[in-house]
């Protein structure tokens, strides 16, 4: 097991049930950064659990890009990051992780360990190098938490895993307890198994420090943080170096540094974006004054955040001014630096979601995800109903948003007359002729599990829109755009708690476990683009800047 190159594979052994490597050891160094031999510069945001690290691709190789040996073993294994099911992802190698780091004044010869990672992604770019370009990849790892096991791993896993009398599930029951929750749960459960440290409110307001030991810092190691003091100057703004992605915006919302009282995280800053967002999605100008934050921030916090928090909107109003999603205008770090009310008071500053994300935010998909991310990861127990309707977001929080037809048919009798009311508006008017006919095309058989409900003179089903016809989703009403549920089936889908994921699996929201395949029929085209908008409202889409339709699933 080597650590003299920047990719190091264990060689793979043939186990009782397969080959498989036992781990790859990644090494970062932030001495040769930049130069001719490591012409790309490694990103390590651990307080973050991310790292952004570079394939050992470069000007001088001639052979393709993904074939130089670094590049082909990570692609390799990154097939099985990716999985779709528990039993892919089981044969993911892990990635242990070090950096290179300076000891006694020697800047060479020392590691230290951070962390066991999950490739979320991966992607091949171009890169240059004194004016030539060449291409490589970059891949987006996860560093999971490893707090139970005292932020070490045990290295009997990566022993089992080599252990050529060990099967591929013997190995995992001796891995770290976040990586053996990824393997069944998914990139779903990164948010809750990602490395994070827990910080305070208050720490936010510091900054990091130029040098470590006399050398120019790129963000590859977490550095001391100024005292309060030191801080002057307008607020610092991470001023990332590419465009802010939806991919991105979703990474920013579900790693929000959130305060924790009592073991529970805060809700204020995650019903602050919230906020943001419904200023977009409602045509407001994306910044607003403090007095108008203050006031309407109090009262989502007093509504849906914990009983024990106090209310105090001036601390999201400033510290959210450390993601990428977020503006502060008319205070400087030094004026907030004890993030008192009475000083917003004095200096009216406004703040809001920044340029680049309420752009992107204006996409009602980009935006049903990000509100689906935020309820999902900090207000899974809160009344979503009401939180949305406070928002001006109602609608968000069903498939079939407002205004839809009730899609459950009554079949009560009722003893007496039902009381009618006049009624002076609009109502959504759905073409029957296609309910019937795809409900006669799948014989009434549910898609997600095959019942065929009988009644007293025949069969019955419903037919579900997948992308709501009410407001906001406003979905078409044709054939592409809707499914045969059973009654049980039609409410979770359109309660959000099922979705299809894109092998045409039908998963339970809660776990990501699978029900069942959905059925198909071949006169049924069903559309990509309407199943990945509801992905989206599950939160379990990586979104795009459009939704292009794709063909049937198989």
């Amino acid at each position: 097991m080597q650590l003299s190159k920047g990719i190091n594979p264990i060689a793979k052994v043939t186990a009782v049930d397969g080959r498989r490597r036992p781990a790859i050891l990644i090494r970062s160094s932030p001495w040769k950064a930049g130069t001719s031999e490591t012409p790309w510069h490694d990103v390590f945001d651990l307080d973050n659990g991310r790292v952004r690290y570079y394939g050992d691709h470069r000007v001088d190789h001639t052979v393709p890009v993904g074939r130089t040996d670094g590049n082909a073993v990570l692609l390799a294994t990154t097939t099985h990051h990716q999985g779709a099911t528990p039993e892919q992802r089981a044969l993911a190698v892990p990635l242990l992780v070090f950096a290179a780091v300076t000891r006694n004044k020697t800047p060479k010869g020392y590691v230290q360990f951070c962390g066991v990672a999950v490739i979320e992604k991966a992607e091949q770019i171009v890169q240059e190098t004194e004016g030539r370009p060449f291409g490589n990849y970059r891949y987006d790892l996860a560093v999971l938490e490893l707090m139970e096991e005292g932020g070490g791993v045990d290295w009997s896993w990566i022993e089992a895993r080599g252990d050529r009398s060990h099967s591929t599930a013997a190995a995992l029951a001796r891995a770290p307890r976040s990586w053996r929750r990824w393997v069944e749960h998914g990139h779903a459960v990164l948010p809750e198994v990602r490395h994070r440290p827990v910080q305070s409110e208050e720490d936010e307001c510091t900054e990091p420090q130029a040098s470590v030991d006399g050398h120019e810092s790129s963000g590859l190691f977490p550095v001391p943080r100024q005292s309060r003091a030191s801080v002057s100057g307008s607020p610092r703004r991470i001023e990332p170096s590419e465009e802010l992605t939806p991919s991105a915006l979703m990474h920013g919302l579900r790693t929000l540094k959130v305060h924790q009282v009592n073991g529970r995280r805060s809700r204020h800053k995650p019903l602050s974006l919230l906020w943001g967002i419904s200023r977009v999605a409602t045509g407001k100008s994306r910044l607003a004054r403090w007095g108008e934050f203050r006031d309407e921030v109090s009262g989502l916090m007093v509504e849906f955040g914990h009983p024990e928090s106090s209310v105090s909107p001036e601390y999201p109003f400033w510290h959210l001014h450390t993601s990428r999603l977020w503006e502060v205008r008319g205070i400087t770090a030094e004026q907030a630096a004890k993030t008192q009310a009475s000083t917003l008071d004095r200096l009216a500053p406004e703040a809001g979601m920044t340029d680049q994300a309420a752009k992107l935010l204006d996409d009602p998909f980009v935006r049903s995800q990000a509100v689906a991310v935020l309820r999902e990861s900090y207000l899974a127990d809160v009344d979503q109903h009401a939180l949305m309707e406070r928002l001006g977001l109602a609608g968000c929080e069903s498939a079939s948003g407002i205004g839809a037809p009730d899609g459950v048919e009554q079949w009560d009798e009722a003893t007496n007359p039902t009381e009618r009311r006049d009624f002076t508006g609009s109502r959504i008017v759905r073409d029957i002729r296609l309910v019937r006919k795809v409900k006669s095309l799948h014989a009434d058989h549910c898609q997600a599990c095959g019942l065929q409900l009988a009644t007293r003179f025949g069969t019955y089903s419903q037919g579900a829109h997948i992308r709501g016809l009410g407001h906001p989703h406003d979905g078409p009403d044709e054939l592409p755009n809707l499914l045969v549920l059973c009654p049980n089936h039609h409410v979770q889908f359109d309660a959000l708690a099922i979705y299809i994921d894109t092998h045409g699996i039908v998963r339970l929201t809660a776990d990501d476990s699978s029900i069942g395949e959905l059925r198909q029929h071949p006169a049924h085209h069903i559309s990509e683009a309407h199943l990945r908008y509801h992905r989206a409202l599950c939160g379990r889409d990586m979104v795009g800047s459009e939704i292009q339709d794709v063909a049937p699933l198989a």
